[in-house]
């Protein structure tokens, strides 16, 4: 099977090869229809030509007196077959026969056929009629053109005829002779047309870097795959600024339809890097600019050709996605650093319960296992049974964890009750907003006599409601409008601070939700986040 495939494949031929057969078969081509149509004008011009100078030859003989005269005397052919073979040799024709009214030779070539009557059957005209005509006919040498002309006597009545002939088959050689000039030049022309040929192949060869055209159109196929197949927006310009490619991520993040192709970069996109790379030939390396509503990351890139610079690609991408994967991926380290808070507290509370044994405080150990025993029944019984999502449970014992290793006190609300969250609501926006929110009430409550944060969750009505409180000192009036820009922060310190809750804002309005702030120095804080159940806006855009 393997056998018969490869012989079914089908062998590219080079560019040169299909360029030195396509000339070699155009100038065949052209040689022999050329010859065909030469040979036949050829053929028609020398007979035309023949005809005349044997029609001319036959009328100067037949005005000569000497050939006059000599009809008068008793033996014509005396006088007249000297005077007929001098003419014939000078003037190069294959025969110049005179002969009287009844057709009998007074001259011929061969002295044999004098007196014997004339051949042809095509005298008529001159003697009968007094005609001077070109004609064809075979005569005693065989196929020939001939000139016929009448001799006339001084009262111009007909006593004889002069026949003036060119064999054929002398013409036609003529005319093969002529035809073989002009194919050898045809010849020299298709080679020097095929020399042509196989230079301008190996220029093409040069301009295309040596690749075959079936290698350019294999090339392009994977261009056009990698171009459309990578994530990034990438866009290639002409020195002039033209657009010569764009793929599909760009035209998305560019809110670009239809084809761009040979429009102006200018108003499609920001070009000032472009035009930029274009006059100083250097890179631009992951320069920031803003477009529209997003934040775009641009690298620019040059391309050389031997006069310098032809264009520029451009690649690109939405900073907004990158912040969002580097915060998701934040939150879920900081979501295993407290699993691993909640493993250091248990195992701390398992060395002191082994140390109790120990000592053999057995009165004291016992009541230190019914303690957490009712603590994590209490907590367990709230979480399993009336938080049924398992993204929030998982959140939700991880708090616990870090909290007790912190000391705080993290209860979750008797009152609480939540069914599996809808599909749309992942666990990447949960962690954001929940994870973020209770951090940020832990480090509220930091300095508390008493530090307690509190959730509750319900799902009645048509939206999904979270509230995480605490009894911090709560914010200032003045802090709380700007409390979700990014980079914000009312907390000391060298560490990068103020994206936490500029995060938890941005999920919760991706899910098409709102967040609430109650504070007071007296209080604390009360974060409320409402989620729709259903996604309306993302569902529409769909």
């Amino acid at each position: 099977m393997s056998k018969g495939g490869c012989c079914l494949k089908t062998k590219k031929r080079s560019l040169q090869t299909k360029i030195f057969g396509l000339v070699l078969l155009l100038g065949l081509l052209l040689i022999m229809l050329l010859t065909v149509f030469y040979s036949f004008m050829e053929s028609k011009q020398i007979e035309e030509n023949k005809g005349r100078m044997a029609l001319q030859i036959s009328k100067t003989v037949s005005v000569i007196p000497t050939i006059i005269s000599a009809f008068q005397t008793d033996d014509p052919s005396k006088m007249i077959q000297p005077i007929a073979e001098r003419i014939r040799k000078e003037t190069g024709a294959e025969f110049v026969v005179i002969g009287n009214k009844e057709g009998i030779r007074y001259s011929h070539p061969v002295k044999s056929m004098i007196g014997k009557k004339m051949r042809g059957g095509d005298n008529e005209r001159a003697l009968h009629n007094g005609e001077y005509y070109v004609s064809k006919a075979k005569g005693s040498l065989g196929p020939s053109i001939r000139g016929k002309s009448p001799i006339l006597n001084k009262k111009g009545e007909v006593i004889g005829i002069v026949s003036v002939g060119f064999l054929l088959e002398d013409i036609q050689h003529q005319i093969l002779k002529n035809v073989s000039k002009v194919i050898v030049v045809s010849l020299f022309a298709l080679l020097i047309s095929l020399i042509g040929s196989i230079l301008l192949a190996r220029n093409i060869r040069k301009d295309t870097m040596g690749l075959e055209p079936y290698q350019i159109a294999a090339l392009y196929k994977e261009k056009n795959a990698v171009l459309h197949g990578v994530k990034e927006g990438i866009l290639a310009i002409d020195q002039d600024g033209y657009i010569t490619a764009m793929n599909q991520p760009a035209k998305k993040l560019l809110h670009i339809k239809g084809s761009v192709r040979h429009l102006k970069v200018d108003g499609l996109f920001p070009s000032n890097y472009l035009y930029q790379v274009l006059r100083s030939g250097s890179p631009l390396i992951d320069k920031e600019m803003v477009w529209k509503d997003k934040t775009v990351i641009v690298n620019c890139t040059p391309l050389f050709e031997e006069s310098g610079i032809s264009g520029v690609v451009a690649s690109f991408r939405d900073k907004t996605e990158i912040e969002d994967m580097l915060n998701t991926i934040s939150e879920v380290k900081r979501y295993s650093e407290d699993l691993r808070a909640q493993t250091h507290e248990f195992t701390n509370k398992l060395y002191v319960l082994l140390g109790l044994l120990q000592l053999g405080e057995f009165e004291q150990a016992v009541e230190m296992i019914q303690t957490e025993t009712r603590t994590l029944q209490n907590q367990n019984s709230i979480v399993f049974n009336q938080i049924k999502d398992t993204k929030i449970q998982a959140i939700l014992l991880g708090k616990l964890g870090k909290a007790s290793e912190k000391k705080i006190n993290f209860e979750i609300v008797v009152d609480s009750y939540l069914e599996v969250l809808p599909p749309h609501i992942k666990l990447s926006n949960l962690i954001l907003i929940i994870g973020n929110l209770i951090d940020n009430a832990f480090e509220a409550v930091y300095d508390a006599k008493f530090p307690t944060v509190k959730f509750f969750a319900t799902d009645l009505g048509s939206d999904i409601i979270f509230e995480i409180s605490d009894n911090g000192k709560g914010i200032g009036e003045k802090e709380i409008p700007h409390l979700f820009d990014k980079g914000f922060t009312t907390k000391s310190g060298n560490e990068p601070r103020g994206f936490g809750l500029s995060n938890a804002e941005e999920a919760v309005q991706e899910l098409n939700g709102m967040i609430e702030v109650q504070s007071s120095q007296e209080s604390g804080t009360i974060f409320t986040v409402y989620l729709p159940k259903t996604n309306e806006r993302n569902e529409s855009l769909e």
